[in-house]
């Protein structure tokens, strides 16, 4: 049994370039989720979020740690592992002549690399089966370029992001349950709310209480709390 820990990291941009957020999630060498990290980086371009987790990843991991990193992004993958030794002989200039884009994250991440034992793994993102560490970082990404807010383990934030569910196809075009057209004046509508799902990690509701694994939550907003805070609001 491999002794190497597993860790994933990603960014978000809400526009390209928009308001935007890296995060990264540290596991055991079972995969089980230990602690995270998340921050804003106003408005910047989703290869940046996505460069930043990385680093921000690598400089959470003591020099030596031998570490499997999971990201759904091929861009900062192939950056740091395959542009990269072209780029450095082409005095930082891509095949095409230009200037390599966001070159000092590039060299702080080549840097740390040099010290830290990294396997890569490239995994693809928003799958109902995909990796659930990769979807952990995603939804803590999203929600720091949402909120423009510094959250994690080591800033007191005790439980684990939960990852939205996966859409498919199909909930993508069909109109939710009980939906109508042209409803009246006296009808209720929210956009607060949405389908319910089983925890799969404990967490906090904004309503300031704990859910279980196994609880009932929906999502209220940029958060995940309980199904009934939910049904509050839309009474």
């Amino acid at each position: 049994m491999s002794d190497r820990i597993i860790a994933a990291c990603d960014g978000a941009a809400k526009g390209n370039p928009g308001p935007a957020g890296w995060a990264w999630v540290v596991a055991d060498t079972q995969g089980r989720p230990e602690r995270w990290e998340a921050g804003p980086l106003g408005r910047a371009t989703n290869n940046v979020g996505e460069l930043t987790a990385l680093q921000r990843l690598l400089e959470s991991l003591a020099p030596g740690t031998a570490v499997e990193v999971r990201m759904d992004s091929q861009y900062a993958m192939k950056a740091v592992t395959q542009w990269l030794p072209a780029w450095k002989r082409n005095g930082w200039k891509t095949a095409a002549g230009k200037p390599v884009a966001n070159r000092e994250l590039v060299e702080q991440i080549d840097s740390l690399l040099a010290e830290r034992d990294v396997e890569f793994r490239y995994v693809p993102a928003h799958r109902e089966d995909g990796d659930h560490l990769n979807a952990i970082a995603d939804q803590a990404a999203s929600d720091a370029a949402v909120t423009q807010q510094a959250a994690g383990t080591a800033l007191g934030s005790a439980s684990i992001p939960v990852p939205a569910p996966a859409r498919t196809s199909a909930s993508r075009s069909k109109p939710a349950a009980g939906a109508k057209a042209g409803a009246g004046a006296g009808a209720k509508k929210s956009t607060r709310s949405r389908g319910a799902i089983k925890a799969k990690f404990p967490g906090s509701c904004p309503c300031g209480s704990s859910y279980a694994v196994g609880d009932m939550i929906t999502k209220l907003d940029n958060r995940w709390g309980h199904q009934a805070c939910g049904s509050a609001e839309e009474a």
